[in-house]
């Protein structure tokens, strides 16, 4: 009989995966599922970096590349950090990987000891809390409600320290809530990471430039704590480059060479092609997304208008990214022929059935009473998607 690690059996399945991979299935079936589950841009990648990508092809860019990536793409990504952010990096103190996913487990893995504690606001993103338990690290979560936009203060983030706590960990723009903390916020957090000088913060900033409110604000601006912070950043948000796989983070030198150790012995470099068309990404004046941008909220105000009539639904109105994050837990304890819906993960399972909506139930997301809709699909199909939901929930029955 196998035996599978330990380190396997406390993990959890990523739960959008889950179940992007329960509609294909459905799909395959013959079923029109319309799939609002996964976090993935429905625009082309932009002709400039597929034009860039073939031209690396033709000039045989085809050999293992360094570990921490081009040294002229850092420097671009390092002139990037200036140009957006007024962030100061050199290209050593960055790190290239196959998505800002391996960035994240890169920086938790060079961190984090058995029993360390890292303090991750919930709702979170899916895979912070998977991350810290491979490491052996104990997530601790801090609540913020749908009344405070899903964002924690200051005085939240402080009370839960302890002197086993190593790490803090949270996004803005945020998946999958859509809040975006402000330069104030930001400000209330720096204070307490100050008492605290070893304590490092992860800021995840994936989704930057999808931003509805104007001007994106990086932890790490605050010079005090600049040392204290690792940003983690990429092309597949903003840039439509899901499948291409490139994140990278900043840090100071010693955690960015930690990185780059960790990540020689498990990936080695990023994709050669694909580290050739960043470059031009990295370039691009991010104005060119600003019509990808309009679209994303002129889609977030279409789904908006939908579950503003549900009155059983509380709803942020969020500020970033592409998802919505609704609390539906109005409808436990509701049945539809005999089927009770307990949690968000039957609601969900109700829909896909009787709905063929995917979307992913909150508690991945340590937001048990939510679901997440991603509006990253056309208006056509979301009005098709919200109708269909709209006229599910209502054959639910208290």
């Amino acid at each position: 009989m196998i035996q599978l690690s330990d380190r396997l059996q406390a993990m959890e399945e990523s739960s959008t995966l889950a179940m992007a991979r329960i509609s294909r299935a459905l799909r395959a079936e013959g079923k029109d599922i319309i799939s609002l589950s996964l976090g993935e841009p429905d625009f082309p990648t932009p002709e400039f970096i597929k034009d860039a990508a073939i031209r690396a092809i033709q000039e045989n860019y085809n050999t293992y590349t360094p570990v921490p990536g081009y040294d002229e793409l850092r420097d671009k990504i390092a002139n990037k950090f200036l140009r957006d952010n007024g962030l100061h990096y050199t290209k050593e103190q960055i790190v290239v990987s196959t998505g800002a996913k391996q960035s994240i487990a890169n920086v938790v893995l060079s961190i984090i000891n058995p029993g360390d504690e890292v303090i991750i606001p919930a709702p979170y993103w899916v895979s912070y809390v998977e991350i810290v338990k491979m490491a052996g690290g104990l997530p601790i979560i801090v609540e913020a409600s749908v009344e405070q936009e899903y964002k924690i203060t200051g005085s939240q983030f402080e009370a839960a320290i302890t002197p086993k706590t190593k790490m803090f960990i949270f996004s803005s723009p945020c998946n999958p809530t859509g809040s975006v903390y402000t330069k104030d916020e930001l400000r209330d957090l720096s204070k307490v990471l100050e008492k605290h000088p070893n304590i490092l913060a992860l800021s995840d900033e994936i989704y930057e430039h999808i931003n509805f409110i104007g001007g994106h604000e990086s932890l790490a601006q605050f010079s005090s704590i600049f040392d204290q912070v690792i940003t983690v950043n990429g092309a597949s948000k903003a840039w439509a480059m899901t499948g291409w796989r490139l994140g990278y983070l900043a840090a100071c030198k010693p955690i960015a060479d930690a990185c780059n150790k960790i990540q020689g012995q498990f990936t080695s470099g990023t994709n050669s092609i694909t580290q050739r068309a960043a470059m031009d990404a990295m370039d691009a004046d991010p104005q060119v997304l600003k019509e990808m941008v309009l679209s994303f909220e002129k889609r977030r105000d279409l789904v908006l208008s939908y579950l503003n009539q549900i009155p059983s639904i509380k709803c942020n109105i969020p500020t970033g990214a592409f998802y919505l994050f609704p609390d539906v837990s109005a409808y436990f304890g509701w049945h539809y022929k005999g089927k009770k819906m307990n949690n968000g993960q039957d609601l969900c399972m109700y829909l896909l059935q009787e709905a063929n909506i995917a979307l992913v139930d909150g508690s991945g997301f340590g937001a048990p009473k939510c679901i997440r809709i991603s509006y990253a699909a056309s208006e056509e199909t979301l009005k098709r998607a919200m109708e269909q939901f709209t006229e599910a929930l209502a054959m639910l029955k208290p």
